[in-house]
């Protein structure tokens, strides 16, 4: 009798207001970890959006067409609801220094406690570790050029970085303090 076994599937929770190549890399190395990875993108009550989450979701799935195993859906609520209702076994993090460490271990505790669901941790690339949704959020709210971020997210974000570069929704956009 062959055996049988629960597929592993993790959920990758973020706002991801923008995707950046960070993010991507964590994607990278989790599709070899989990047999599915869903890149959950939810929103956050405490800050201001650049990207509605249909925006977000349209890029994030445009990036994710080239890596199996991978695929994105919107939640609404607690993080454990979501990965409850998906069936998936572990929530993947990426660390990118202490600071992330110490906020993240708070998180993960709190997932287990609250909805009885596990974290997995994966150091994002050296390269990565000093970029944030929140620094490209601040650089564009402070008008710099939007090609400047090219080494800092794919081309896709580029593109719609500067279309709302060019908005009037980009005027109203405040800079709130990194956090992500």
């Amino acid at each position: 009798m062959p055996f049988s076994r629960t597929p592993r599937i993790a959920v990758f929770p973020g706002q991801f207001d923008p995707i950046t190549y960070g993010h991507l890399d964590v994607i990278r190395r989790g599709v070899t970890l989990f047999d599915e990875l869903i890149v959950a993108v939810g929103q956050n009550p405490e800050k201001q959006e650049m990207f509605t989450i249909e925006e977000r979701l349209a890029m994030i799935s445009e990036l994710l067409a080239d890596i199996p195993g991978a695929r994105a859906a919107r939640y609404d609520g607690l993080t454990v609801d979501f990965v409850q209702s998906v069936r998936a076994n572990v929530i993947l993090r990426g660390i990118r220094d202490a600071s992330d460490l110490r906020y993240e271990f708070q998180l993960a505790l709190a997932n287990r406690a609250v909805g009885g669901v596990e974290t997995v941790f994966v150091m994002t690339g050296e390269q990565h570790a000093m970029t944030s949704s929140s620094l490209i959020r601040q650089v564009v709210a402070l008008g710099a050029g939007v090609d400047k971020l090219v080494p800092l997210v794919p081309p896709n974000v580029v593109a719609m970085l500067k279309r709302i570069h060019l908005s009037p929704r980009h005027r109203r956009l405040t800079i709130d303090t990194p956090s992500e």
